[in-house]
């Protein structure tokens, strides 16, 4: 497994640092700061709370070194979320202004990790849905599955990495090995990116993480109509969930995917197939 310590570190404030613990930090999955409350350490199988109560300036330093002190790093605050330097993503809570946050109370950092072979037992047959809820491992495990594919084919997989935190970069390197045919689009939507890739790459293979609205499952269908196979994510916690939902009801019609991995609370998974 790796994460990276030093930039997930370098979030925090200097005198919080030496909270983040060196060794069982495989088993670390989110740092949580509350206003006033200590600091929350999440493992998968437990909670621990360290260190002195929470203060806004904590919360202005976790969010000014995420976006490296740039607006253009930090327009999708709207959003609700910052991806930080070696791929955290920090989730942001507070009083709104317009279409942002004026005033931080709460900040969740989810540890972005590289669990190397996890992807073994899925199949490089077609293209695969990843479902889960929010912090399950979708991502960890698409990560897994792109660099399977890289190495084990002879032909290019291109990511479409909007949120820098599928293969994100540092000093000009990716943080994470994507394997040797993988080429990374960072910073780009995903329907224009795919679209992109489509035209000046010639992939056999795209990959993006999560699906969020229709203009994604329509860039699919067009990469599907080009023969080019495609993985991706999405939010549901099992097939009958992913079938109910009306924004995934274009690639589900198209038959984008035959099958899905769904995973589990413990981050494992299983396949599905997709029978509709």
């Amino acid at each position: 497994m790796k994460v990276v310590h030093a930039q997930l570190q370098s979030i925090l404030p200097i005198a919080m640092r030496s909270l983040l613990p060196s060794e069982n930090i495989e088993s670390l999955t989110e740092i949580r700061l509350r206003l006033s409350y200590p600091v929350q350490l999440i493992y998968l199988n437990r909670t621990v709370e360290i260190g002195r109560p929470v203060c806004l300036d904590d919360l202005n330093f976790c969010v000014n070194t995420a976006s490296r002190y740039s607006p253009w790093n930090a327009v999708s605050m709207k959003e609700g979320y910052l991806t930080a330097p070696g791929g955290h993503r920090i989730g942001v809570c507070g009083e709104t202004a317009g279409d942002g946050i004026r005033t931080l109370s709460s900040i969740c950092i989810r540890v972005a990790k590289d669990l190397q072979g996890i992807s073994n037992q899925l199949p490089i047959r077609d293209s695969l849905l990843i479902i889960g809820p929010p912090g399950s491992g979708k991502t960890t495990l698409l990560r897994d599955y792109i660099r399977k594919i890289s190495n084990t084919g002879k032909t290019p997989i291109c990511v479409v990495d909007e949120r820098s935190e599928i293969f994100p970069f540092s000093c000009g390197a990716p943080c994470f090995n994507p394997g040797r045919q993988t080429d990374v689009l960072s910073g780009c939507p995903k329907g224009r990116g795919i679209n992109h890739v489509i035209r000046s790459m010639g992939p056999a293979w795209i990959a993006f993480d999560e699906i969020t609205d229709s203009k994604d499952c329509d860039a699919m269908v067009q990469a599907l109509w080009c023969g080019v196979k495609v993985i991706a994510t999405a939010h549901a916690s099992n097939v009958n969930d992913l079938l109910l939902r009306p924004v995934y009801q274009p690639i589900v019609e198209s038959k984008v995917f035959s099958s899905v991995a769904v995973m589990h609370p413990d981050k494992s998974y299983h396949l599905e197939r997709i029978t509709r």
